[in-house]
């Protein structure tokens, strides 16, 4: 399995002009919000963009292991093809209401020999076994993400930096 990436990112404040987002340090989001989200959710939201520019977005399942998410699509599908030509993508969890959004590159790996804990991750979190598909897995190395929390949002939203 390739290197872990565990260690907590930069927290800081997103630059939301307008808004009323608080800038002192208190109140923000700690990481382990985030993680429980992106560790949670089911249904997930990725957005990449077809080679005209143009804007895909689409309904995935995924796993969040060591600060990275893990997903795979077929390699004809429309995601798989747009991240061929542009490997950058978001990810959003399934509740708008408590996001945790994560912007990052994404590696496709066709050599899934080294991903057990990819593949006993999904089976428990899906009830699905995804080593015999033959498709590839897809693993998102995040940049930066978001928390927003809805009901808190100018006190709460943060920003966080790999």
């Amino acid at each position: 399995m390739p290197q872990k990436r565990t260690k907590a990112p930069l927290a800081t404040r997103p630059n939301i002009p307008d808004y009323g987002i608080s800038e002192k340090k208190a109140g923000m989001l700690p990481w382990k919000w985030a993680v429980e989200r992106l560790t949670k959710s089911k249904q997930y939201w990725i957005a990449t963009t077809r080679p005209d520019g143009s804007p895909h977005v689409m309904v995935i399942w995924g796993v969040w292991i060591d600060n990275e998410f893990w997903f795979s699509t077929g390699r004809k599908s429309r995601k798989a093809r747009n991240l061929e030509t542009n490997p950058k993508c978001v990810i959003c969890s399934g509740d708008s209401a408590q996001a945790a959004i994560v912007e990052g590159l994404v590696e496709k790996f066709e050599d899934t020999a080294q991903l057990e804990r990819v593949f006993t991750a999904y089976g428990k979190k899906y009830k699905m076994d995804i080593r015999g598909m033959g498709e590839p897995l897809f693993r998102l190395k995040p940049t930066v993400a978001f928390g927003l929390f809805e009901k808190k949002f100018t006190q709460t939203a943060t920003k966080w930096k790999f």
